[in-house]
């Protein structure tokens, strides 16, 4: 069974990877979010991502934003 730690740093990977298979910078995803409406700065961004600690809405507005319509786990 997976600790929480372990889930966390899945969540991060996937959305790492997925901004890596983009060419997606933090400063254009902060843009991008910013055309959906979610308004948070590069920094806020950066870090939520860095600790994997963020809420599926958030992943959902990022993968949405980036344009990612599939995931594969």
């Amino acid at each position: 069974m997976k600790t929480d730690k372990e889930w966390s740093d899945q969540a991060k990977r996937l959305l790492k990877a997925e901004l890596a298979k983009q060419g997606i910078t933090y400063a254009q995803l902060t843009g991008k979010l910013a055309d959906v409406g979610v308004m948070d700065s590069e920094p806020n961004i950066r870090n939520k991502i860095s600790r994997g600690k963020f809420t599926a809405v958030f992943l959902l507005q990022c993968l949405e934003a980036i344009g990612v319509t599939e995931l594969k786990l």
